[in-house]
């Protein structure tokens, strides 16, 4: 590691050290993004602010070039139960760095800031570079990235050209998810006629979502990806329309939890359900869609070229809501967000950025 990247990983751990003492839920990350703000703002360096999301572009940004965008999110979710330390107290103990959203995805995203300010006075690059640091990632919210993606003066930043792809800073262990399963909710109704228990009597409504509820824990759908697997359906949440032992609910409603993968639209999932259930059908949000990215694309080609890997994700992330290619890549590891005690390695901060350098570097200079 060289010694400008050396002191852009210090810088960028010092800021994490930052986000980590300030809370920041989602739709509630006014402070992070001031922090952000004041980040750049020391550095003299042009950024600006729209809602919460924070973004800015390379110094020699040209109008006739398209764009690379690199984003993460600030927000968060709220602490695990189990904590065992202040989750607003960064402490760092044995190489690691402990702390709400040190993992997911407040590394991931310190190390594209640092990343962004390493390119940010290179010349002659291929593609313009725009950073943005997001918010309401955790909640797939309207004020997040598609807020940012959305608004006029963004639009006017990018140009004409806009943006060709993305990287996406979630904690991957710095390998790369080509692909996301897409995330349809769906909410389901039974109806049926009230009734005393105790009788012949009324129309069983619960009856009636057992049923569909059997068909949904059953039915496979048929293609298989090879990078995400099957569809997955999962029934997470049943409840009637009264409490009482002695009535036969007219109402009964339950929530299907539908991971797709990239071989159905999901008017193609909706589709193949209404025609097998008897039960009213409607889906939440047809917002949170699967999305691959081209193993042929120049980012994945140049991380194989060190050495990267490729898998699909079955988790979500803001990569669902971009237009375009987008590939999830960050330091830390899925398997530490949302849990108690969350950290991540000082050493996976450094190793990151070093590794977002050389990815890029192969694809934006010439």
């Amino acid at each position: 590691m060289n010694d400008n990247i050396s002191i852009l990983a210090d810088e960028a751990i010092v800021l994490l050290k930052e986000l980590i003492a300030i809370p920041s839920y989602s739709k509630e990350e006014d402070n992070t993004a001031a922090a952000i703000c004041l980040f750049f703002a020391k550095k003299g360096l042009p950024h600006f602010r729209i809602g919460n999301n924070v973004y800015a572009t390379n110094k020699y940004f040209d109008p006739a070039k398209s764009s690379v965008l690199l984003n993460s999110h600030h927000d968060t979710v709220k602490p695990n139960k189990g904590y065992s330390i202040d989750p607003f107290t960064p402490l760092e103990k044995d190489g690691k760095l402990y702390g709400l959203g040190s993992n997911d995805a407040g590394g991931p995203l310190v190390s594209l800031i640092a990343t962004f300010l390493y390119f940010y006075e290179k010349e002659n690059l291929t593609h313009n570079i725009i950073l943005a640091a997001t918010a309401e990632e955790e909640i797939s919210g309207s004020g997040g990235i598609e807020m940012l993606l959305h608004n006029e003066a963004f639009h006017g930043t990018v140009q004409d050209k806009g943006i060709a792809w993305a990287i996406v800073g979630e904690p991957t262990q710095m390998q790369m998810a080509v692909a996301e399963k897409g995330l349809l909710v769906l909410d389901v109704v039974a109806h049926g006629k009230a009734g005393h228990a105790a009788r012949e009597e009324g129309d069983n409504a619960l009856y009636k979502a057992i049923k569909d509820i059997h068909w949904f824990s059953t039915y496979q759908f048929p293609k298989v990806s090879n990078l995400l697997g099957p569809v997955k359906m999962s029934v997470t949440v049943i409840q009637t329309d009264n409490k009482a032992h002695n009535v036969v609910p007219s109402q009964c409603s339950f929530v299907v939890d539908i991971r797709v993968n990239e071989l159905y639209t999901f008017e193609e999932i909706l589709s193949v359900i209404q025609t097998n259930v008897s039960c009213g059908v409607i889906p939440r949000s047809l917002r949170m869609r699967s999305s691959s990215i081209s193993i042929e694309h120049p980012a994945v080609q140049s991380g194989l070229r060190l050495g990267r890997t490729y898998y699909g994700s079955p988790t979500t992330s803001d990569k669902a809501l971009m237009p375009f290619p987008a590939l999830k890549i960050g330091p830390g590891d899925s398997a530490r967000s949302h849990t108690a005690d969350e950290y991540i390695f000082i050493d996976e901060v450094r190793n990151g950025i070093q590794l977002y350098i050389q990815l890029l570097e192969s694809v934006i200079t010439k």
